[in-house]
């Protein structure tokens, strides 16, 4: 039996890579006492997967990890139990069961949405103060309205050029949004997983080459709100909905 579990990551738990998060998650399951299956052989390992490991630096409220389970837990005493053994700055969102012919959600991610937030006493031109969100927001309409964006990206063994258009699927203003006190410049939804993954960071790279002002990655957070599969009937779902609470 599979379940999957959405989770936030937020504060100085941003700065915990993948490999970290997979070794602190297997602890705190076992102090949880979570009846999480083993693999055979001679070094047993927890079965779990992640959807799409989440870049160090940025903070989310839609990761997701599935884990094989021997036993099915009520979604309410298991979001208790495991929520106990966590920090503030991580914690199981959502407990729900798998069917039984479900997709690791790591192979089938196709999309996340990006909110774009700007640090308190940050610009977003630190060559420029008064470059304001809405001034941002216009330019960015205009750089997502061309018809190709291209970028040198680079590969394992090279740099090729990359039109990235197709993989900004869309994107809003938010106006007078903010997360943590800190206001939303722009919410992006990106292609994510195995064969189209743009990162936010490209994008701003991209716009801020296009229209030629100076930027400074560190004025800005970024924040993933979720992660989406792409439904036959329904297209782009997020990864939640396959799971059932049991209560």
């Amino acid at each position: 039996m599979k379940v999957r579990m959405r989770f936030k990551k937020t504060g100085s738990m941003k700065f915990i890579g993948h490999l970290d998060l997979m070794r602190y998650f297997q602890k705190i399951f076992r102090k949880a006492n979570l009846p999480v299956a083993y693999s055979q052989g001679f070094n047993p390992h927890q079965i779990m997967s992640f959807a799409a490991p989440l870049g160090v630096g940025l903070t989310s409220e839609g990761e997701y990890v599935d884990v094989e389970v021997t036993d099915i837990w009520d979604s309410d005493q298991a979001l208790l139990r495991i929520n106990a053994c966590l920090n503030d700055e991580i914690q199981i969102l959502q407990y729900g069961v798998l069917p039984d012919k479900t997709k690791p959600a790591m192979s089938v991610v196709a999309a996340a949405d990006y909110l774009i937030l700007l640090k308190e006493g940050s610009s977003l031109d630190p060559e420029d103060t008064s470059y304001s969100i809405e001034a941002f927001q216009k330019d960015f309409r205009a750089f997502y309205g061309q018809d190709s964006i291209e970028i040198e990206k680079k590969t394992k063994k090279s740099l090729k050029t990359v039109d990235i258009r197709p993989m900004i699927l869309t994107y809003q203003n938010r106006e007078g949004e903010s997360v943590d006190g800190m206001p939303v410049v722009l919410m992006m939804r990106l292609s994510t997983g195995s064969s189209d993954n743009l990162k936010p960071a490209l994008v701003l790279q991209a716009f801020y080459h296009y229209t030629g002002r100076t930027l400074s990655e560190d004025s800005f957070q970024v924040h993933r709100l979720d992660t989406y599969y792409n439904d036959e009937e329904n297209g782009l779902c997020s990864l939640s909905a396959q799971g059932r609470c049991i209560s």
